[in-house]
């Protein structure tokens, strides 16, 4: 049943402890917490959405996939996306006595965010990311259309710098045995 319809018996309800009113109330509410849920799922696509279309704009033009070098290279570089805006933050706050809690606010969200992410990707489990040194995932990477829709035909997987370290050392071993 919609929810209009339900809210129109709602309201046509006489008592407000009847059954009939009690058992309408339930419906209601479990279809607003099933509408929170599927947005709460919307928002985490939309933020990860976000992450990859930055690593998408930057492949761009690549044709091959990424060694393991390179793709830390793009992750510390991501890791340093604010650094313009905090600049832009400090001289707005530097410029007037006024003015030194101005974007207070957001300066707190970008600075906990970086230093959430350098945390998990130095030392913790990583950054979900797609896993741009394998061939496939990096061509299901170029083919994605950017919507956050398509996000879960991506295949995501935990980076750090500790992986892409091994990784790296994997791929020097097995070329210095081809060598041989």
């Amino acid at each position: 049943m919609p929810k209009q319809t339900i809210l129109k018996e709602l309201a046509k309800c006489k008592h407000p402890k009847s059954r009939k009113t009690l058992a309408l109330t339930r419906k209601v509410k479990k279809i607003n917490n099933r509408e929170k849920t599927k947005l709460g799922h919307a928002a985490k696509a939309n933020i990860v959405g976000k992450k990859l279309a930055w690593f998408a704009e930057r492949l761009l033009e690549r044709q091959n996939p990424l060694m393991p070098a390179e793709y830390e290279a793009l992750v510390d570089e991501y890791l340093q996306r604010f650094d313009q805006e905090l600049e832009q933050i400090k001289i707005v706050q530097s410029i007037g006595k006024h003015r030194a809690t101005q974007h207070a606010a957001r300066e707190a969200v970008i600075k906990t965010t970086i230093e959430t992410e350098k945390l998990n990707f130095n030392t913790g489990g990583g950054i979900e990311l797609p896993d741009l040194c394998d061939a496939v995932n990096f061509r299901l990477f170029q083919e994605w259309d950017g919507s956050a829709a398509s996000i879960q035909h991506l295949k995501l997987k935990f980076i750090s710098r500790k992986a892409l370290k091994t990784s790296a050392a994997k791929k020097e071993a097995e070329a210095e045995k081809m060598m041989e």
